[in-house]
């Protein structure tokens, strides 16, 4: 598997993703509660990656249009979410990502974000895909719950087709019966096998969709032993949806991680890491 480039905009800091590169992180709140609030978020979580090596990319929704109740919190929207996601990039001089989920979208979008994601109940949506590679952003595919690792060949394809030159592969669980999602480890070597960098998102793994009724639970506490193992397994990246009071966000809280506790748990990650590569974090 080769490198890749994440070519930021301008006045950013190329990221290279792959074997024998620093760890990435993509990670924030699930969806923008408030441009202060994902201020806070990203300038701590900048102070921690530099201080352990990891290359770090703030990621949050401007819009979660795929939440469970017609009530349920949704964001700042398009126009106002990028340019909160556009601030938090210049003043604290991160990458950013976020989610599109209509192909209107994605110019608006191309103008804001370093990497753009495709949300997982997307991932075969072809003129989205298409949309997504053409904007010449670096694209972040989320594996669908419902679809297998090999199958996402097929959307793979279809973004290099279309002139994607730059793909992160991320692994977010399968459905499992009702309202349960499983980790099938094999996944990420058989994802890695197509040439993708491949991220694990620890947090939506755990996810109960739907769980809580009208929203969705989670099982946080299981976010360290999943964690563990995809790093073991030889990942590239991490995907964390981190919040400074689980308790009280109004999006995916039973899945996020505490921001006081995410130092602790990247340090002991990057431990496993060595222990796996035999060598240092880069």
């Amino acid at each position: 598997m080769e490198n890749i480039e994440i070519n930021t905009l301008p006045g950013g800091k190329s990221i290279i993703v792959g074997p024998d590169q620093p760890l990435l992180l993509l990670a924030g709140p699930c969806v923008l509660e408030s441009g202060d609030m994902g201020w806070e978020i990203a300038s701590e979580m900048k102070t921690i990656c530099e201080g352990l090596g990891i290359s770090y990319v703030f990621k949050a929704s401007f819009d979660k249009a795929n939440r469970t109740s017609l009530d349920s919190f949704r964001g700042p929207g398009l126009k106002n979410g990028l340019r909160q996601l556009g601030r938090i990039r210049e003043e604290i001089g991160v990458p950013v990502v976020s989610d599109v989920h209509e192909t209107n979208q994605v110019a608006m979008a191309t103008e804001y974000l370093d990497i753009i994601q495709i949300p997982a109940f997307l991932c075969r949506q072809t003129d989205l895909l298409v949309a997504v590679a053409d904007s010449g952003r670096t694209v972040n595919l989320k594996k669908g719950q419902f679809v297998s690792p090999w199958d996402m060949k097929h959307a793979v394809d279809k973004l290099r087709t279309a002139g994607c030159k730059n793909l992160l592969l991320t692994e977010r669980g399968s459905c499992f019966g009702y309202n349960n999602l499983v980790v099938d480890m094999r996944s990420l070597p058989v994802m890695r096998s197509f040439g993708c960098p491949v991220v694990f998102d620890a947090t939506h793994s755990v996810q109960l969709p739907g769980g809580q009724g009208g929203s969705s639970g989670g099982q946080r506490q299981f976010i360290p032993t999943l964690s563990r193992a995809a790093i073991a397994a030889g990942i590239d990246g991490l995907f964390m949806e981190v919040h400074p009071d689980p308790a009280k966000a109004l999006c995916d809280g039973p899945n996020s991680i505490p921001l006081d506790k995410v130092e602790k748990l990247l340090k002991h990650l990057l431990r496993v890491r060595r222990a796996v590569t035999g060598g240092t974090n880069d």
